[in-house]
């Protein structure tokens, strides 16, 4: 099982756990690029499976003869990293006899433009008025109120997690935003070693709430999805930004509209002619019906864990059997309510105090926490460039339990930050 750029431990730990059970006999491999430093944490994963493989991504001859010796032993590849999706459209061509999607499918569901556009070709109600722009001139500003209008969303194509996204109401706002997301696009895309042009994606601002599912669809195109999850951003509780604040499921969502979410993500699948992959959608529930926020040809963020706790659904799995191809296992019984939530600094600045989270710790619904910031660290919003201060996962048989728990960390969390 050759993996793309990024394994996790959970990834492992669920393999090994299926081989156990299924008497397989399957080892696990990653591909990583030889220019992309590795984290401690990544590195310490590296002990765990059977195969590390080393090349540089740019250069086809390479990949090509780095992979020369295992092509017969290669049962599926996959990637599950959004940042290691363009890495793994490089691979695809040199792997042919293994199910999966192609290099230009995983472009499309790479950039947010080519996937707009795609969506627009391919059925213009499941997607609202855009306009791409390279710069922040005085045409550009123009080209954006013709074809867009007020208010409307500005995102950088190829960014994920919602760095450098913003909303604007009015003409002088935009210029604002533009003229500094231009300026921090750079800088960001060198921080996360991406080589793509610097395109930025100005969308009307669609009101509703949001939701997200996860699929698996299959070599013919067929998609078998999961339960959804509703979204709350940022911008919900008073942030200037659309972090995914808090994600949950099960949803209050009727078969009807279940029905009609799933109708759309197909289509949108189809849009981007993917095939032998898990998908992860985002969309928003609008008065005109459902509307597409974007798809990636990867497991949602999250979604191991929020499907595991209340579904009992193995999400690693069942992204590999879809790419055997085998039908995947989708438990329906519920568990149990599951949230996973992001925390960020409420001011920008240096972090200089996080208390709260022993207390976290102690919770009847808490299942996991991960630290991503340390006293002394720099916290930027999601749309300055900036990543969470820490992330949190709660689970709980009864909803109401689960809404006090996430009431009570609310409470009890201190995070303060200094210019």
């Amino acid at each position: 099982i050759l993996y793309i750029g990024k394994i996790h431990l959970p990834i492992v730990d669920s393999i090994r756990k299926y081989c156990k059970e299924t008497k397989k006999d399957w080892r696990i491999a990653i591909l990583h690029d030889t220019k992309v430093k590795m984290i401690e944490k990544e590195q310490i994963v590296l002990e765990k499976i059977d195969l590390q493989l080393t090349c540089d991504f740019n250069s086809p001859s390479a990949i090509q003869k780095t992979l020369l010796p295992y092509l017969d032993e290669i049962l599926v590849m996959t990637c599950r990293a959004e940042d290691k999706i363009p890495s793994f459209a490089k691979v695809v061509p040199h792997i042919p006899y293994v199910n999966a999607p192609t290099s230009e499918s995983l472009h499309w569901a790479s950039s947010k433009i080519m996937m707009r556009k795609r969506l627009f070709n391919h059925n213009k109600n499941i997607t609202v008025p855009f306009a791409v722009i390279k710069d922040a001139s005085r045409e550009s500003l123009y080209k954006i109120a013709n074809n867009v209008g007020f208010p409307l969303i500005v995102k950088p194509s190829a960014l994920a997690a919602s760095r450098l996204v913003s909303i604007c109401f009015h003409k002088e706002e935009l210029e604002e935003v533009l003229k500094k997301t231009f300026r921090k696009i750079e800088s960001v895309y060198k921080e996360l070693a991406f080589m793509g042009e610097q395109e930025v994606l100005v969308e009307k601002y669609m009101e509703g709430e949001m939701y997200s599912i996860d699929g698996y669809v299959s070599r013919k195109g067929v998609t078998y999805f999961c339960p959804p999850v509703h979204v709350k951003t940022g911008k919900s509780i008073g942030f200037d930004d659309f972090f995914g604040y808090q994600q949950m499921t099960p949803t209050t969502l009727k078969k009807e509209s279940v029905a009609n979410m799933e109708f759309v993500a197909q289509e949108a699948v189809h849009a981007l002619a993917l095939r032998s992959t898990t998908v992860h959608i985002e969309f928003f529930k609008t008065e005109d019906g459902w509307k597409i926020i974007e798809l990636g040809a990867r497991v949602g963020g999250f979604r191991h864990l929020m499907y595991q706790y209340s579904y009992g659904i193995d999400h690693t799995i069942n992204d590999i059997l879809i790419r055997l191809p085998e039908k995947p296992i989708i438990p329906k019984k519920i568990k149990g309510h599951t949230v996973a939530m992001k925390f960020f600094a409420k001011k920008e600045g240096i972090l200089t105090k996080l208390t709260g989270i022993k207390k976290i710790q102690e919770l009847k619904s808490f299942k996991e926490i991960n630290i991503n910031k340390n006293l002394g660290d720099n916290c930027l919003y999601a749309k300055n460039g900036g990543s969470s201060v820490f992330n949190l996962i709660m689970f709980n048989q009864e909803k109401s339990k689960l809404l006090a728990d996430i009431r009570r960390v609310e409470k009890m969390l201190e995070i303060e930050t200094t210019k």
